[in-house]
């Protein structure tokens, strides 16, 4: 009955010690992403263009936010986003499992003892700050200190266990089988989704003295695979760039263990070498180690190892020829800067498509295919699919905690993303259904109408650039130049109107025959540019002119290149 006590006791304070653990890594991390804010992106983009100074930028970044797991998410989307490339990205994820080590290294100082008043430390800021950023430091403390709580309590858990002959001889025994070593705590890794927790018990049983360090090297290897499992199983339905970041993970870590394994032996008297009467250094010193030459090994072939995952993980077929979204990746949610740059990478999609559609408008009326015209429905169809992905992802990023910024953001990504919608329902409803009405009555436009009616169409094109390189850019001064050209195309509409009730007046057949048809084609223009002056007008709402704006609106585009708000 005291035995069965026991391990109650000892069952119920692991799981609380791993509790605390995993849940200050949690509320740590989130606390420093918020942190870092949204100029991480940018600096990440210009780091990794050089694959060594790349793994080190993932390597502080892991340290930052002491997740593997939360920078391979950011890396997911920005390769899935095209900010950095897929060779960029294998260079940081090297480094995000060396930086991933630091907490081991932390675990081994026994940072554990002063746990209690780091957490005290976090709490009285976030009581007393006022200001979010401060709030957020403390946010981050208390996490910290949380972990090491968690691992004290785990560790003081275990102490008794050395007594135990049946448990001792149990983990003992684990080096006479390495391979159930390396799965058990893979699954165990999977199962608590931190190799930081695995880690963080390998290193208390060795402390302690339970298992040597040949036993811990083999759990070590089986923390570092079951990390990769996460991203694998959360990538599956994820878009290619997902899937192909988490399977580099998973085998950059499998190839590294097959490499390591027939040299445990050699590997353990190494670390046993280096750190003398210290098991808790030994295991730390051993993942370091294990990661840093992977690192070492598999950078100078990010490039070829790139081009290997783009052939085992190529991209989906479409058969119905309709655009499937792209960048909505829902496992960026939990990092909303990167969700809106998502979203913003979807909308450019649907802005392309709107222009191609809008462009091919004069050719339907000039002469009318009927494969050309099922081409722009079908089309409209994929404007529409992309366009209701993209509302929903925003929707879900709105749910989240967003700053003032990223919530003005998101609403005006959903004015605009509706807007590009409607100018597809246009082309759909009235451009499509207009010009199979004059091919099926066998009408002809007056040559002075068919003018007009491409005139206009090119100041559509036009303005629907201006438009599109304004929110690409997010530039008030090309939104404000944009607003011009809905002028001269409200203007236009007006004129051509008149125009074409001066030829009706004559008394032209072509005019009298094509009139209605006429009338509603320029309509129909018009109104898309009143869409396109919404989009623009929402762009000058959204941004908020900034200095650089404000000039650029006065003096033109590129007036102060140089100089700094501070100048």
């Amino acid at each position: 009955m005291v035995m069965i006590f026991m391990w109650t006791d000892v069952t119920l304070n692991l799981i609380g010690g791993m509790g605390l653990l995993l849940y200050g890594m949690y509320i740590m991390s989130e606390g420093l992403q918020k942190i870092a804010g949204q100029k991480l992106r940018t600096a990440l983009s210009t780091l990794t263009k050089n694959r060594v100074v790349g793994m080190l930028a993932g390597a502080v970044v892991t340290i930052i936010f002491q997740s593997s797991t939360a920078t391979t998410v950011i890396l997911v989307g920005l390769t899935s986003a095209s900010i950095i490339s897929l060779r960029q990205t294998l260079a940081m994820i090297l480094g995000a499992d060396i930086g991933t080590t630091v907490t081991a290294q932390l675990m081994a100082l026994k940072v554990t003892e002063i746990a209690l008043p780091i957490v005290g430390v976090g709490a009285t800021i976030i009581f007393f700050s006022k200001k979010e950023k401060y709030k957020r430091i403390g946010q981050a403390l208390i996490g910290f200190g949380l972990l090491f709580l968690g691992l004290k309590i785990m560790s003081d858990t275990m102490h008794p266990l050395r007594e135990s002959p049946f448990f001792k001889d149990m983990l003992l025994n684990i080096s006479d089988f390495p391979v159930l070593a390396i799965v058990l705590a893979a699954i165990f890794t999977f199962l608590v989704h931190s190799s930081a927790a695995t880690i963080g018990i390998i290193m208390v049983l060795s402390m302690e003295g339970m298992i040597p360090i040949a036993s811990a090297i083999y759990l070590l290897f089986g923390a570092n695979i079951g990390t990769s499992f996460t991203a694998m199983l959360s990538s599956l339905g994820s878009t290619r760039e997902s899937q192909r970041v988490a399977t580099a993970h998973f085998l950059f870590k499998l190839v590294g263990v097959l490499i390591f394994v027939p040299f445990v032996s050699l590997f353990s008297d190494l670390v046993s070498w280096v750190t003398p009467g210290s098991p808790g250094f030994q295991v730390a010193n051993a993942h370091t180690i294990f990661n840093v030459v992977i690192a070492l090994l598999f950078l100078p072939f990010t490039a070829q190892f790139a081009k290997f995952l783009e052939r085992i993980v190529p991209e989906k077929e479409n058969p119905n020829g309709i655009v499937k979204p792209k960048y909505l990746d829902e496992s960026m949610l939990s990092s909303p800067s990167i969700a809106i740059g998502m979203a913003s990478k979807e909308i450019f999609r649907i802005s392309d498509i709107v222009t191609e559609m809008v462009s091919k408008c004069d050719e339907l009326f000039k002469q009318y295919d009927p494969g050309s015209a099922e081409n722009m429905l079908q089309q409209e169809d994929s404007v529409d699919e992309l366009t209701e992905a993209t509302n929903q992802y925003l929707t879900k990023i709105m749910r989240k905690s967003l700053s003032r910024e990223e919530f003005n953001r998101c609403m005006g990504l959903i004015t605009i993303v509706k807007d590009y919608e409607h100018i597809g329902d246009v082309i759909e409803k009235n451009i499509v259904y207009l010009a199979e009405s004059k091919y099926a009555n066998n009408g002809d436009f007056s040559s002075d109408g068919q003018r007009e009616i491409t005139m206009m169409q090119n100041k559509l094109v036009e303005m629907l650039h201006v438009v599109n390189t304004a929110v690409v850019n997010n530039s008030c001064y090309l939104a404000e130049k944009a607003k011009s050209h809905h002028d001269e195309i409200v203007d236009l509409e007006f004129r051509f109107r008149m125009s074409h009730f001066a030829r009706m007046q004559i008394g032209g057949k072509d005019t009298e025959n094509t009139s209605s048809i006429f009338l509603d084609v320029i309509n129909s223009y018009l109104r898309m540019a009143e869409h396109l002056n919404n989009i623009a007008m929402s762009l000058t709402d959204e941004v908020s002119c900034t200095w650089q704006d404000e000039v650029e609106l006065i003096y033109g585009p590129n007036a102060c290149p140089v100089k700094t708000k501070e100048d």
